[in-house]
């Protein structure tokens, strides 16, 4: 019960709001016009921490669904079972326990100066709130040399999703905003 709500967290943070930029850094002495196809770099996906808790079969199933969609949309071509591609492509999935801290303001005056104020007394109250960040990131490397030649990632606060087809909605429009940097311009 505990995996599947972890599960279901993991998978939510994609469902949240987009608000935020997606980070990309490349390599900008490579050719990305010679990258034509591309292999899996074993493992597929590694999680940050790795936790039994956040760990899924379906998670990393939905990721290599979208990132295939997503490179295939791009030129790029899955090589053969076995084969080296030009590119090797890993993926990371990081949950990270964030802070915040919210004040929120309680009563205060009304009036003005000429006929004076009156009112309840104004206080605040000061609390910490805690939440949940996931981070994935797609890295590509040189299928040769090994190197980092690409990198992007997005981050979202984790929510709960139960429904799987807006977690598998949410891992593809993720990974879209993501490899939509690609190939660098």
């Amino acid at each position: 019960m505990f995996r599947r709500f972890a599960l279901l967290t993991v998978i939510a943070l994609l469902s949240a709001c987009a608000a935020n930029q997606v980070n990309h850094d490349f390599d900008a002495s490579r050719d990305f016009a010679a990258y034509r196809s591309w292999s899996w770099k074993d493992p597929v996906l590694q999680y940050r921490p790795d936790d039994p808790r956040i760990r899924s079969d379906l998670t990393e199933q939905r990721i290599r669904q979208s990132v295939t969609e997503q490179l295939d949309q791009r030129g790029l071509r899955q090589a053969a079972a076995g084969a080296k591609g030009d590119l090797s492509v890993q993926t990371y999935l990081i949950v990270e326990e964030r802070q915040q801290q919210v004040t929120t303001n309680y009563g205060g005056g009304w009036g003005n100066p000429w006929n004076g104020y009156w009112g309840a007394p104004m206080y605040n109250e000061t609390r910490l709130v805690n939440y949940k960040v996931a981070t994935l990131q797609i890295d590509l490397l040189d299928g040769k040399d090994g190197k980092l030649v690409w990198r992007g990632s997005d981050e979202q606060m984790l929510s709960r999703t139960p429904n799987p087809t807006d977690r598998s909605n949410a891992i593809r429009e993720t990974v879209t905003r993501i490899l939509a940097n690609y190939p660098p311009r």
